[in-house]
């Protein structure tokens, strides 16, 4: 776990703590473990991967936590995501034509050409490539392509997490891996 999401658990769980009323309780020794932190060199890189929180694969940040963002987001963070679904024709923002395993988003938070992992509750849908923007598409909104407009219409909108993902080893430039609306793409 690195040093940021170990800072972010505690300012959490002294959140949830400071305005608490009433006789305090001793807790279990089970829940008062101390917590191990270990810092990178500097300069090392560390894989993203998904994080494990209370037994979620993947749990977000709060709400309106994009609000505050100033600018792209940073390789493993979790952030909450409305995902919609579109089915137009013709070329993208980056002058690609649209195909499965792209979704729009806003090039503020997600920079276009990266990819991103979308989570829906504990269902997995896929490793997407952001390249497509959209006049509706503002903060945390991902707005996944569909070749299917009866197939995005019966998406509607829900709510998810997204995790934004470095490019997999070897994979060229703008490879569109797993990504599908209804999940991971049959192998």
């Amino acid at each position: 776990m690195s040093l940021a999401a170990c800072v972010a658990l505690l300012c959490v769980g002294t959140a949830a703590t400071v305005g608490m009323r009433g006789p305090t309780r001793r807790l279990p020794p089970s829940m008062t473990a101390p917590v191990v932190v270990s810092a990178a060199a500097p300069g090392a890189t560390i894989p993203a991967k998904p994080i494990l929180l209370a037994g979620a694969l993947v749990r977000g940040a709060a709400r309106g936590w994009a609000v505050d963002q100033r600018g792209p987001l940073r390789m493993g963070d979790p952030v909450p995501v409305r995902l919609t679904a579109y089915c137009l024709q013709g070329t993208t923002r980056r002058d690609r034509w649209v195909r499965e395993g792209i979704v729009a988003a806003d090039p503020k938070l997600f920079p276009l050409g990266r990819y991103v992992e979308v989570y829906v509750g504990r269902k997995y849908h896929g490793r997407f490539l952001v390249d497509d923007t959209g006049a509706r598409i503002h903060d945390g909104i991902l707005d996944i392509w569909t070749r299917s407009c009866r197939e995005a219409r019966l998406f509607g909108r829900q709510r998810g997490t997204a995790v934004l993902v470095p490019r997999p080893r070897g994979a060229l430039q703008d490879t569109v891996l797993t990504g599908r609306l209804g999940g991971l793409a049959p192998r």
